[in-house]
């Protein structure tokens, strides 16, 4: 709770000082001047409140996707023994750690891959590839476990979440004033939002978007490669 209460004051502060910046940098007159409704501090929550919901709504779902997209088999009752042994050394690293042992899965890929995901330490999930479990050795995939199950224990999916959200939030925010800037002051459009609002707003979104994504490369997503 503490580091969710941190992020959220942090992006407080951040969305305020962006505000007070975009005033003293004279946009809002900018825009006023060219008969622009634009409501800065309206942006400002309204761009939080979609940053920070998606980020959360899909930390929610992120087990649930994860299962599907990449066709991840839950073990609930282990087949046979390289099954049981991997169950069996998730619940064993779990009380290391001392979080409960998540579920477990193995997902068909021939990559060395395995990833951590789930909404919180108690509803995580853990899944491994068959590549992973037919090219390694036990020891190799036991310290492979053990550093998902770290991230797990860390809570490092809801911190990855919060940073998203901001990133999300400035996204949403900068995609509008581009969409206002392209509509109001270069097409002229001085009624309601034309054509050419929604046009800059989506590709610009887009745009900030791959932008954001490309600048993260060197960061873990909620599933974390080997």
């Amino acid at each position: 709770m503490k580091r969710i209460f941190l992020f959220l004051i942090t992006n407080i502060a951040i969305m305020l000082v962006l505000s007070i910046t975009l005033r003293l940098l004279g946009v809002d007159s900018i825009l006023a001047e060219n008969s622009s409704d634009l409501n800065i501090e309206a942006l400002v929550i309204f761009s939080g409140v979609i940053g920070f919901g998606g980020s959360f709504i899909s930390l929610l779902i992120s087990k649930w996707m994860a299962k599907r997209m990449t066709g991840a088999e839950v073990i609930n009752e282990p087949k046979n023994k390289p099954e049981q042994w991997l169950f069996d050394t998730v619940a064993k690293q779990s009380k290391i750690v001392g979080i409960k042992a998540p579920e477990v899965a193995i997902f068909p890929s021939n990559d060395m891959n395995a990833f951590a995901t789930g909404a919180s330490k108690k509803k995580a999930l853990v899944a491994v590839s068959k590549g992973l479990l037919n090219n390694m050795t036990q020891s190799e995939i036991e310290a492979v476990i053990g550093h998902e199950l770290s991230h797990v224990a860390n809570g490092d999916m809801v911190t990855l979440t919060l940073i998203q959200g901001v990133v999300n939030t400035f996204v949403v925010f900068l995609s509008r004033v581009i969409g206002h800037v392209v509509d109001r002051i270069i097409l002229k459009n001085n009624q309601g939002h034309g054509i050419g609002y929604f046009v800059a707003v989506i590709v610009s979104q887009v745009v900030l978007s791959i932008l954001a994504s490309n600048s993260k490369r060197g960061t873990k997503n909620h599933s974390n490669k080997v």
